[in-house]
């Protein structure tokens, strides 16, 4: 019995027109890359499990890929060494002995380790941009998949606010040329680090982060039930909740901030570190004022972003009429490059995520029509003498970049209509045994109906006619 087909879940695949719109947003964000200055790089799709370990904290780890070193990767391990003393098995231990290397989690870590093993080859600050895959063994669902593409951008090797400026708005300029409107949401880390610190556990701060990255999937009472649970107090979560709540303009609340961080919460506690990110935000904020961003902008104090090397601002951008996850985030991150023995090598970042973008497009009907193919013109078959005669006249339109097709069997013209139909191909060219006696090419509008004779030689026309 033949095996039937299938694929991984979480995974896709993608016929030409997927493709098409793929590549329409690839070719869309690289361009928008490139007017500021990004430079473009590729890292292996497998690191060593080493570069990526500890790098997302423990939930991230336990969405890695791991490879097995081998086909017979077991052969000669000894699994009842992993014993646990109650019989179980210490999977973690286990695996670390079979699998040495891992499918990249995100893009940013492995760019961090590139940096610094080609540290001297670059100019600092360095501004790269990369668009490839990533995998995560999540739970597949809508908007979540394991294996999908990112478009990141990151400049590393500066300090400067005008860094998460530019990125703001490049995100601007991104979702303008898609007609896609967005919020962007932004938050800093320093002043999650503040609230641990005015809350009096500064040492919870990542679980408060990563109980608070949860408030829009499970809400604020569970939010508080699990920091809870992580140890915090119930005058602890007092002083957070109300943050998490605030609303208002972005300089409201950070006036309300700078009074929480100067020792007006309950705990009376202040925080140097949480002053210090408002400021950072407030400096922002001015910056974003003086270059005119479109998209509507807010400071979101439960804004968390799970990922552990994030310490200064961080975004996160939502589409507003498309009910979908976050389509792109990012932020600045100070030390990431010292893991790897390159310290006080400061970036920030962002990242698109592409798959996402490709449903909220496609759910808005936001492609445009030229996408939906890649050919301009089909030239239909009406027998061998007629195809010979058409022949140069579709080698001189390739040569000047127009796609077309000529139709490679002779049949009837339902089945080349059906086919420029199914291919969104918006303009056909019916050039029997009269036209290429009087030395001359037709050509139809699909969509119009709308129909003109050229000479064959009037390249110009006819490239005029089907633009």
């Amino acid at each position: 019995m033949a095996q039937k087909p299938s694929i991984p879940k979480g995974t896709r695949d993608f016929g030409p027109a997927e493709m098409a719109g793929r590549n329409y947003i690839f070719d869309t964000v690289r361009s928008v890359f490139r007017t500021y200055g990004y430079m473009p790089i590729e890292t292996p799709s497998m690191e060593n499990l080493g570069t990526l370990l500890g790098k997302y904290g423990d939930e991230g780890d336990k969405l890695l890929f791991r490879i097995l070193n081998s086909g017979d990767a077991f052969a000669g391990i000894d699994v009842e060494a992993f014993r646990t003393a109650d019989g179980g098995l210490n999977s973690k231990a286990l695996s670390l002995k079979v699998c040495e290397k891992g499918l990249r989690y995100d893009l940013t870590v492995p760019f961090a380790r590139f940096v610094v093993q080609h540290q001297n080859e670059l100019a600092f600050p360095f501004k790269r941009y990369q668009i490839q895959p990533v995998w995560r063994a999540d739970r597949p669902q809508k908007g979540r998949y394991r294996e999908f593409y990112q478009c990141d951008a990151d400049v590393i090797g500066s300090k400067s606010l005008l860094n998460e400026l530019e990125l703001l708005q490049i995100v601007d300029r991104v979702f303008a040329i898609f007609g896609i409107r967005v919020l962007i949401k932004v938050n800093n880390r320093k002043v999650l680090a503040g609230l641990a610190e005015i809350s009096g556990f500064p040492d919870k701060v990542v679980d408060i982060t990563v109980a608070i990255d949860k408030i829009d999937k499970i809400g604020l009472e569970a939010v508080e039930a699990e920091m809870r649970e992580k140890g915090l107090s119930d005058e602890a979560v007092a002083v957070i909740e109300p943050v998490l709540q605030l609303t208002g303009s972005a300089a409201g609340k950070i006036a309300a901030m700078r009074r929480l961080m100067s020792g007006q919460s309950a705990s009376g506690i202040v925080s140097e570190n949480g002053l210090k990110g408002l400021d950072e935000l407030e400096e922002l904020f001015s910056l974003v004022e003086s270059a005119g961003i479109s998209s509507e902008m807010e400071i979101d104090l439960s804004l968390a972003r799970g990922l552990n090397y994030y310490t200064g601002a961080i975004f996160e951008v939502k589409a507003k009429d498309f009910e979908i996850g976050s389509i792109c985030g990012g932020g600045r991150y100070d030390d990431l490059t010292g893991i790897f023995g390159l310290p006080g090598m400061s970036g920030v970042g962002i990242s698109f995520g592409a798959d996402r973008i490709y449903d909220v497009l496609k759910g808005l009907d936001k492609f445009p029509p030229a996408v939906k193919s890649s050919t301009r013109v089909l030239f239909a078959n009406m027998g061998d003498a007629e195809v010979r005669y058409i022949i140069p006249v579709v080698r001189a339109l390739r040569e000047s970049g127009v796609s077309c097709e000529i139709f490679t069997d002779n049949v009837k013209l339902k089945k080349q209509f059906d086919y420029a139909d199914r291919k969104s191909i918006p303009f056909i060219s019916i050039t029997g045994g009269d036209e290429a006696e009087n030395g001359l090419v037709n050509l139809k509008n699909l969509s119009t109906g709308e129909q003109k004779s050229f000479s064959k030689d009037d390249l110009e026309g006819i490239i005029g006619f089907i633009s």
